[in-house]
């Protein structure tokens, strides 16, 4: 069994921009902070947002206070106006595609034309629509509602941005047929078209669809009803709990299962989604299968294969400074590694509720023993560095206290003026911390051991450490984008995007490639790293494949970023046994 998921799946921009805004307004608007009607159509995010204190109203009091903002769907201008006159603050979060329409409906309507709106009566985007039509506004939502309208000497058709786009075509066939004058514009979002289009194309490559989504979300009923038009099973699910009322028989029986999301169904929810099918499903498997994935599963959330894979690069380093007693730097750094990523998940694991739920279900359910590992891998690392010298003892230890602090508020709240309280609300700081310490751990503390003093080479080499490291991090930072943003993070790419974080990890990754061989042209490593400079070129190959969706998130794709590291303690091991 297989599951694919459909590249337009998720919030669209509208919505992520009005979550954003919400979100933001905490810090630059005055509390309260309430929204006009829900947000968006998805109950899991209006639940989110209920937790922070931000309720939504649905009766304009006499007085307000605070500040309120317009849901994405938009509402009637005159709704607008009551709000600011019973003194709110009001912060428009519509969607921008959905302004335009109102635009076009507000500057014909006082033209004279009449306005006939393609939607459902009752969507609150319509609702709003509506209000900028005044009385020369109809709603309709079939052919038949059409023909029952009179004939307009002037007048628009619009659609409702989420629209069915072949009914939106059969409306613009009718009225070219039948009312040539009236005047259509194209008002249906790109993102809906796209969403439309991608989930006719899932449905026709897969067995059965599964749609995830809130049940009031109309975009998300279209997606339903698309996938359900092919011919193929098709489910609707608002949750991971849904799945439990519907017939997996049809599932069972295929072979590749395709999952489509709405606009307003965020990351975390098709995560659940789609692990708990592969649980249900794969309980049907063979015992092999089964044991496999369990092993894989085990190792990465208890970061056994995350120290492997520091202990992989830290032996590939010392052979590229040619430090011949490794072994002690290896496991230091496997313990290392795997006594702060275990204790980081342990004290700050709110943004793993949606970014990865499974890894904050398992540390919640098993806080005592891994926090028994956490400490002994720690103090084992420690006595290990103790051994090779006090210099590297103090260094990881120093290393050590900064990775507990991380989390931990190093200015009480009590004292004010202070925007950052702990080493985590620095923006970036996350990112940029791991790479050092992976850094410092892998390539600084076995030559500064090992030789009788540290050499520039010895520097170059820890740069280009530190640098794959970045890009590894960084580029779970950028699955992690949602959830971080939901919780407060300020991530290295919710500061300057997506788009613009995967251009900059390829550009590193193809620096540190060339940088590789020309240090070892230069003489300052070992001829290894000649061989070596394909870990960060396998990385490359990784995040290609990841925008070109042909690897999705989920344990896979973690799988195989931390092995781009394991690569290089397996190239490291066949490189001296090829030279022994």
């Amino acid at each position: 069994m297989k599951i694919v998921i459909a590249k337009m799946s998720g919030f669209c921009m509208g919505v992520r921009r009005a979550v954003e805004t919400v979100l933001d307004a905490p810090e630059k608007h005055p509390a309260p902070i309430c929204t006009y009607g829900p947000l968006i159509h998805n109950p899991q995010v209006l639940e989110l947002l209920q937790a922070k204190g931000i309720a939504a109203i649905t009766e304009i009091p006499e007085r307000g206070a605070g500040t309120v903002l317009i849901r994405a769907h938009g509402v009637p201008p005159d709704t607008k106006k009551r709000l600011k006159a019973a003194g709110f603050s009001v912060i428009d979060a519509t969607c921008p595609r959905v302004i335009r329409v109102q635009s076009i409906i507000r500057r014909h309507a006082r033209q004279g034309f009449a306005v006939v709106i393609i939607g459902e009566k009752d969507h609150p985007e319509v609702v709003g629509l509506l209000g900028y039509a005044g009385k020369n506004g109809h709603v309709v939502a079939s052919l038949e509602e059409l023909d029952t309208l009179p004939v307009f000497e002037q007048a628009i058709i619009v659609a409702q941005t989420t629209q069915n786009i072949r009914f939106y075509e059969a409306v613009k066939e009718w009225a070219g047929r039948t009312h040539p004058h009236y005047k259509i514009f194209e008002t249906i979002c790109d993102s809906t078209e796209s969403r439309q289009a991608d989930v006719q194309q899932l449905a026709e490559s897969v067995d059965a669809v599964v749609v995830v989504g809130g049940r009031a979300s109309g975009n998300t009923r279209r997606l339903y009803e698309i996938a359900r038009q092919t011919g193929k099973p098709a489910f609707h699910v608002e949750t991971e709990a849904d799945l439990d009322q519907i017939d997996l028989g049809e599932l069972v029986a295929a072979r590749t299962i395709g999952i489509s999301a709405g606009a307003s169904t965020p990351n975390w929810v098709i995560r659940k989604v789609t692990m708990a099918l592969e649980t249900k499903l794969f309980k049907r498997r063979s015992w092999r299968h089964k044991a496999l994935h369990a092993l894989l599963r085990v190792s990465l959330l208890t970061n056994l294969y995350v120290s492997l894979a520091a202990g992989g690069l830290c032996y590939a380093v010392c052979l590229l400074q040619a430090v011949a007693q490794h072994f002690p730097f290896v496991l230091m750094s496997c313990l290392y590694v795997q006594s702060m990523h275990i204790l980081n998940h342990l004290t700050g694991s709110k943004a793993d509720r949606y970014n990865d739920p499974d890894r904050a279900s398992f540390y919640q359910r098993r806080q005592a023993p891994l926090t028994v590992l956490a400490l002994t891998c720690g103090a084992a690392g420690l006595l290990i560095a103790f051994a090779q010298g006090l210099t590297p003892f103090l260094v990881l230890l120093l290393m050590s206290l900064m990775g507990l602090s991380y989390n931990l508020y190093l200015i009480p709240k009590s004292i004010s003026g202070f925007m950052y309280r702990r080493i985590r609300d620095i923006p970036g700081s996350k990112t940029i911390l791991i790479a050092l310490a992976w850094g410092v751990a892998t390539a600084v503390l076995p030559p500064l051991s090992f030789f009788e003093s540290y050499r520039w080479a010895n520097a170059t080499v820890f740069v280009w450490t530190a640098g794959l490291v970045f890009v590894r991090t960084a580029f779970f930072d950028i699955l992690d984008m949602q959830g971080d943003r939901l919780v407060g993070r300020e991530s290295i790419p919710i500061l300057i995007g997506e788009k613009a974080s995967l251009r900059l990890l390829k550009g590193i990754l193809a620096g540190l490639a060339a940088a590789l061989p020309l240090l070892t042209a230069a003489g300052l490593t070992t001829t290894f790293g000649f061989l070596l400079a394909v870990c960060p070129a396998a990385m490359f190959a990784i995040i290609i494949a990841y925008e070109k969706g042909v690897i999705l998130p989920g344990l896979r794709l973690e799988f195989l970023v931390e092995s781009h590291l394991v690569l290089g303690g397996i190239l490291a091991l066949a490189w001296s046994l090829g030279s022994g």
